[in-house]
C-alpha cells in the first residue's frame, strides 16, 4: 500500500515493510533449512545405499579371494540378491581391474577413480559419477580389502533417484508452515498497521495544528500502551503551551500597561517586545522625533547606554548572565531613569520610568478639595457682588445694569461649565464602567472641532494642520473622545498666543493603539510647570487663565480621558517654541 508522509512524499506504508520483510526473512530461512535437511537426507540416503553395497563388496571378498572363477561366483551372488543390474569391479593394488562383469575390453587404470582413492585412504567410499568405461552414470561404492578394492555400482536411473529423493511429506509440511506463517505475519502487521496509522493521522493534526474531537482508541498490547502514553504526553504538553502562552500574554499585558516604558532587542538591535510609554517617554525626552523603538538607542541623551552596549556586546568573554547600566536624565523639566540590561546571548533590553511624577497625585489629591471651593467660590462671589450693587441701586443707569446682568450671566456660563467638569471627571473615576462605547471616527470629531472653533481661531490668526493617515477609527466613548480632542484645541486657542500653528499629527500605528502628536509653535510652558500641567486647576497664570475663561480642568479631562482608552500621555514643550503633548489611544477597549 503506498501512503503519503507529512511532508506528501510518496512511500510504502510500515505495516507492508514491516510484513514482507519479516514474511522474506522467514522464507530464507525455510529455503535455508530446506535445503539443509535435503542435504541431510540425501547423505543419509546415500550413506545407507553405501552400507548396502559395502556389505555386498565383504560378501563378495568372501566369496572370491580364493576361488578361481570369479565370473561364475559373482553372477551366482547377483542371482541371490535384489539388485540384478549389480556391477561388480575388483582392482588390484597397482589399479588394474581384475574383474568387471560388465567389461569385455581391457579397461584403463583405475586408481584415479573418485571413490577408489577415497577407499586407498580411508578403506571406503563411494561416489555418483560418470563411468568412464562404460558411459553411464553409477552409484559406486568401494571398499580397500587386502589391498585389493571391491567395488560394487548400481546404475543412476529412476529407480535409484527416487531412492535418494527428499521426503515429499517433509515438503508439504515445509508448505504448510509457510502458509501458516503468512496469516499469522499478515494479521500481526495489520495490526501494527492499524496502530501506526491511527499514530500517524494523530501526529498529522498535531503537524497541522487542527486536533479533531475523537478518542484514539489502541489495542490492549505494549504498543498500544506506548501510543496511550504519547497522545497523553502531547495533550500534556498542549495543556503547558496553553499555559504558557498564557502567562506571556499576561506579561505582554503587564508590560503594556506598566509605568514605565520598556522594549527588548536582539543583539544586531531589531525589537523584539515594546510597550505603548516606550516611544511616548523618549519622543518626550529627546530633541528628534523617533517612531520605531529601535532609533531610541541613537539618540544623544541616551549615548552612555550606547558605549555601554558597543563596548560589551563584542566581549565573548563575559561571564557574568546580566549586565546593568543606569542612566538618569534631567531634561525638559522631568527627570527619567534609564537602564539597560545586556544578557548573556547579547540581546539587551531598555526602560525608562519618569521619576518626576511620583508625588503628582499625592499633591493633586491634598489640593484638590482646595481647589474646587476655591473655583466655585470666585464665579459665585462675582455674581453675588453684580447682583448685590444691582439690588442696592435700584436707579442705578440702565445701561450698567445691562452690563453688570451681562457679567453675571458670564460667571455663571464658567460656572456651569466648572460643574460639568467636575462631573467629567468624577465619572471617570467613579463610574467609568458606565460609559458608552461605539466606533468613533476621529477625523469627523476634528472636522466638528474645527468648524466649531473657526470663529476663535480666526480672531486670533490661528491656523491648523491635521494629518491622520488612514482614517483613524477608535471603539470608545464618543463623548470622551471628543472632550480630549475639543480640550486641547480649547487649550491652545485660549493660552498658546495669536498667530500661532496648529498640528494635529497621527504618526504611528500599530495592531492595537494609535500614536498622535498634538503641537502648536505657542508662547510654550517653562520646565517649572511641566510636570504640572496636567493637574486639575493648576494655572501657569492664574488671572490670565480666569480671563480667557478657562476651568483649570481642560487637560486633566484630556489625560483622564486618554487613560479611559487605555492610552498615556506627556508633554514637552520649549519657552517660545510651543508646546507638544504625546499621546496613545486604543483601537478598541
Amino acid at each position: 500500500m503506498i501512503q503519503t508522509d507529512l511532508l506528501g512524499k510518496r512511500r510504502i506504508s510500515f505495516s507492508q515493510r514491516l510484513f514482507w520483510s519479516v514474511f522474506l526473512i522467514f522464507i530464507g530461512f525455510i529455503i535455508c533449512f530446506f535445503l539443509f535437511q535435503y542435504q541431510r537426507e540425501k547423505a543419509f540416503a546415500e550413506d545407507k545405499l553405501n552400507q548396502v553395497l559395502s556389505n555386498y563388496n565383504y560378501q563378495l571378498y568372501r566369496y572370491t579371494h580364493e576361488a578361481e572363477e570369479i565370473e561364475q561366483i559373482v553372477q551366482k551372488f547377483i542371482q541371490d540378491i535384489p539388485q540384478k543390474d549389480l556391477r561388480v569391479t575388483i582392482i588390484t593394488p597397482s589399479g588394474k581391474v581384475l574383474f568387471d562383469n560388465n567389461l569385455q575390453e581391457e579397461p584403463d587404470n583405475h586408481n584415479n577413480r573418485q571413490e577408489v582413492l577415497k577407499a586407498r585412504t580411508y578403506g571406503q567410499g563411494f561416489a555418483i559419477r560418470l563411468s568412464g568405461s562404460t558411459g553411464q552414470t553409477y552409484f559406486y561404492s568401494a571398499s580397500n580389502i587386502g589391498d585389493y578394492i571391491y567395488r560394487s555400482a548400481l546404475p543412476f536411473d529412476h529407480d535409484l533417484k527416487q531412492l535418494l529423493k527428499i521426503d515429499t511429506g517433509f515438503i508439504y509440511f515445509l508448505a504448510i508452515m509457510i502458509i501458516l506463517f503468512f496469516m499469522v505475519i499478515s494479521s500481526f502487521t495489520r495490526s501494527i498497521g492499524k496502530t501506526v496509522a491511527k499514530l500517524k493521522e494523530f501526529a498529522l493534526h498535531a503537524y497541522n495544528g487542527h486536533m479533531p474531537d475523537t478518542d484514539y482508541v489502541f489495542p490492549d498490547d505494549e504498543l498500544g500502551d506506548i501510543s496511550k502514553h504519547i497522545i497523553t504526553l502531547y495533550h500534556r504538553q498542549q495543556k503547558a503551551a496553553n499555559a504558557l502562552t498564557m502567562e506571556r500574554e499576561k506579561l505582554r499585558t503587564h508590560f503594556q500597561y506598566a509605568k514605565e516604558g520598556f522594549a527588548m532587542f536582539t543583539p544586531d538591535g531589531k525589537e523584539i517586545l515594546s510597550n505603548i510609554l516606550f516611544i511616548q517617554f523618549f519622543n518626550t525626552l529627546s530633541d528628534t522625533r523617533i517612531h520605531q523603538a529601535e532609533e531610541a538607542i541613537e539618540i544623544e541623551e541616551i549615548s552612555p547606554i550606547r558605549e555601554f552596549l558597543n563596548k560589551n556586546i563584542p566581549n565573548k568573554k563575559r561571564k557574568k548572565n546580566v549586565l546593568r547600566e543606569p542612566l538618569t536624565i534631567d531634561k525638559n523639566g522631568k527627570i527619567f531613569l534609564v537602564e539597560c540590561l545586556l544578557f548573556l546571548d547579547n540581546s539587551y533590553e531598555l526602560s525608562i520610568h519618569d521619576i518626576s511624577r511620583q508625588e503628582q497625585e499625592s499633591r493633586m489629591k491634598k489640593q484638590l478639595t482646595q481647589n474646587v471651593a476655591h473655583e466655585l467660590k470666585t464665579p459665585v462671589s462675582s455674581i453675588q457682588g453684580y447682583l448685590e450693587t444691582i439690588l442696592a441701586n435700584p436707579g442705578l443707569d440702565p445701561e450698567k445694569q445691562a452690563a453688570f446682568l451681562e457679567r453675571c450671566y458670564a460667571q455663571s456660563s464658567r460656572l456651569t461649565h466648572l460643574l460639568r467638569d467636575i462631573s467629567v471627571l468624577n465619572r471617570l473615576d467613579e463610574a467609568a464602567g458606565m460609559f458608552d462605547l461605539s466606533d468613533v471616527s476621529i477625523p469627523k470629531i476634528i472636522t466638528e472641532i474645527e468648524h466649531e472653533a473657526t470663529e476663535r481661531m480666526a480672531a486670533k490668526h490661528i491656523t491648523s494642520e491635521v494629518i491622520l493617515p488612514g482614517d483613524p477609527v477608535i471603539y470608545g466613548n464618543y463623548s470622551l473622545l471628543y472632550s480630549i480632542f475639543q480640550n486641547l484645541y480649547d487649550n491652545a486657542i485660549a493660552y498658546a498666543g495669536e498667530g500661532i500653528h496648529i498640528t494635529l499629527h497621527c504618526y504611528k500605528e500599530d495592531p492595537q493603539y494609535y500614536y498622535f502628536s498634538f503641537s502648536d509653535t505657542g508662547t510654550g510652558i517653562s520646565e517649572e510647570h511641566i510636570n504640572r500641567i496636567f493637574e486639575r486647576f493648576y494655572r501657569l497664570d492664574k488671572g490670565r487663565s480666569r480671563k480667557a475663561g478657562g476651568t483649570g480642568l481642560g487637560l486633566s479631562i484630556v489625560k483622564n480621558g486618554v487613560h479611559f482608552h487605555k492610552g498615556q500621555i506627556s508633554a514637552k514643550s520649549t519657552p517660545g517654541k510651543g508646546l507638544t503633548l504625546y499621546f496613545t489611544l486604543k483601537k478598541k477597549i
